[in-house]
Parts: C-alpha cells; structure tokens; sequence
C-alpha cells in the first residue's frame, strides 16, 4: 500500500512537473509560422499580438491551471477560436485574417482581453481590389428589381395623369404628374439609354426645330405649363396619352433589360454629367420649384447606385468612396437650396460644379472595380 501511495506521489509530481516544463521554457518550438499565445491563471502573454493580413498560425498553450478556450473577435462576433484546452496543452488555429484590430480571450471570461491587430499586406491589398463575382451579381440584380418597381411606379403615375387630364381634375394631374417625373427620374441612369423614349418622355422645347409647337415635341416638358394651369389641358390630353403609353413601355423594356457590371457606375456617371450640363446651361426654365424638384429625383436615382457599389468601391479605395459620398451629399444639398435660392443663377451654377465633381468621382468606379 505505501508503495502504491508513493508510487502515486511520484506520478502526481512527475504530472505537475511534466505541466511547468510543458508551459514554459522547454516545450518543443511552434515553428517560425506559429504566433505563441500562453494563457496564465489571469493573463495572456502577450496580452498585444500583431500579424500580417492572410492566413496566421496561433500556437495557445494554457499554463493556467484551468479548462480554457481561446476566441479571435470582432466586437461580439467569433472569427475563430479553439476549445477545451486542457491545463499544460496546447493547441494550434490557423486562420485567414483580414486586415483591422480584434480582441483575443484570455483565459476565464473575466479575464482582462488581449488585442490582435492585423496589418495590411501585400496580398491583402491585392484581394481587397479583387471584387467578388457575388457583390457585382447581387448589386445587378438588386438594381433591376429597383429599376422594375420604380418603372412601374412610372407607368402607374402617368396613366393616372392622362386620367386626370381627361376628368379635368386639375389637383389629381399635378399631384400624377410630380409623382410620374420622380419615378422617370429615378430611372433615369438607365432610361436615357433607349433614345426614343427619352426624346418622346423628356426632350426640352429647346431640341426641336420649331420648339413647343413642334408637332414632335411632346412628353414631361410639354405637359408641364398646362399641368402648372398655364395652358390648355383637354388640348393635350393626346400629349397625355402618349405619355402614358411611352411609360408603359418603358417599363416593358427595363424588366427585359440585362445590364451588364459595367453601366451600373457608367449610366450614373452618363446621368450625372448630363444633369451638370443642364444646370451649367442655365436650368430647364420651368421655375425654381420643379427644377430643384427634378435634380433632387434624378440624384435620389444615382444615390441608389452608389449605395449598391460604395462597399466594393470601398474595399478598393476608400479614398473614392469617401469623395464620392462627399459629393453626392453636396450636390443633393445644392440642388435642394434651388427652390428658394435669392439668385438663380449662381446657385444653378455652384450645383453645376458640385455635379461635375460627383460624375468625376463616379466615372472612376469600374476602373476600380476592375470592370473596364
């Protein structure tokens, strides 16, 4: 019996100090790839760890004398982690990091938190211009499916307006009117590319040979001044009509329409220059009202592209991204103060610039992106 109780001393020592030589000095080396992590009863050391981006190695060995897990995370998200480390092991993660600070666990979860931070590197600055088939492929499909409903918001507004016209309801046809200029607008990145509904929709007096009574001059421009109460409305009802029938064509078109990656940024920055132009040449000459009115729907249709692709954007320069952000705020600022700007025409020409500057930023995208 006492040899069996000392033989058990002898191994419960031998275990304890199998434990101290396994935790600290002599235990066998990682290996250059590794990054060791020892967790102690209170601490890790170290407590601060800095790789380079891409796939890491972590050596943890718990020299506490307790159960313990080791987590890698991102506020409260888990990037990795391992379990179950039992006193005097170790155990290896391999995990593939993206560039940013995390926190590591400790130990017991009061344990104070240690910090990871991964730097950018080569590959990683590499990768993150590399986007990922999946974020173009659901920016697309999300941009159609904006593109369908706001075409058929479209359709919807401009057979109310004909209706309108031809009860006579003069409040009904202002109120489907604004509504049908906003959802064009809207649409407009990508509407302005079928020529012929464009010139039919939204060509100004001013492109035509004999101007307003051009017999082809029709559309939004034409309908305006007597929606406004300053023309005939019964004598336009075919203008109406026409209108309603071009939107339901549109809207036609635009479900059947497969865009391809690169006329997301391209129609945005196409709709945006050309906006600049308007108001560089001295606005529509429909009022302040409907000219703030429609800048603001055209931009408010262009922010929707952006926020499809400002995270890809993003990933490859932020420096853009955040231009772009900045400009878009500016310029929807700028058109919006047209409505009650005291002088015209220096605030048609300040939004002129601020256009300008976003289409710029804009026209820069699929460069990025890697799409030209």
């Amino acid at each position: 019996m006492k040899l069996a109780v000392a033989g058990a001393g002898v191994l419960v020592i031998a275990a304890g100090a199998a434990f101290w030589y396994a935790a600290t000095r002599h235990r066998p080396p990682a290996g250059p790839e590794a990054v060791r992590v020892v967790i102690r009863a209170d601490r890790c050391e170290p407590a601060a760890l800095s790789v380079p981006a891409g796939r890491a190695t972590f050596e943890i060995v718990n020299a506490s004398d307790r159960v313990v897990e080791w987590e890698i995370l991102d506020g409260v998200m888990v990037v990795e982690e391992r379990e179950n480390i039992a006193p005097g092991l170790s155990s290896r993660l391999t995990a593939r990091l993206s560039p940013g600070t995390f926190q590591i666990t400790c130990g017991l979860l009061n344990n104070p938190r240690g910090t990871l931070t991964v730097t950018p590197s080569a590959a990683s600055r590499a990768e993150a211009k590399q986007m990922p088939a999946t974020a173009i492929v659901g920016a697309l499909a999300e941009y159609q499916a904006y593109l369908a409903l706001e075409a058929a918001d479209f359709a919807a507004s401009a057979h109310d307006l004909a209706a309108a016209v031809r009860a006579g309801d003069a409040a009904a046809a202002r109120a489907a009117f604004a509504a049908a200029r906003v959802s064009y607008l809207h649409v407009a990145p990508v509407a302005r590319r079928f020529g012929d509904l464009d010139t039919a929709i939204d060509a100004r007096a001013d492109y035509f040979a004999a101007r307003e009574t051009d017999p082809a001059f029709g559309g939004f421009h034409k309908l305006a001044p007597a929606v406004e109460g300053g023309g005939d409305a019964a004598a336009l009802l075919p203008v109406a009509d026409r209108l309603a029938a071009d939107a339901a064509t549109l809207s036609a078109r635009l479900r059947g329409l497969t865009l391809s990656p690169d006329a997301l940024a391209a129609g945005a920055a196409r709709s945006v220059a050309r906006a600049a132009d308007v108001a560089a040449g001295g606005g529509t000459g429909e009022g302040a009202a409907q000219e703030s009115a429609d800048f603001t729907a055209e931009l408010e249709g262009v922010a929707k592209v952006v926020s499809l692709l400002a995270p890809m954007v993003n990933r490859a320069d932020p420096a853009l991204a955040a231009a772009t952000a900045t400009a878009l705020k500016a310029a929807t600022a700028a058109a919006a103060g047209l409505a009650s700007a005291s002088d015209r025409k220096a605030a048609l020409s300040a939004l002129a610039g601020q256009l300008s500057a976003l289409a710029g930023d804009l026209a820069k995208f699929n460069a990025v992106l890697g799409l030209e």
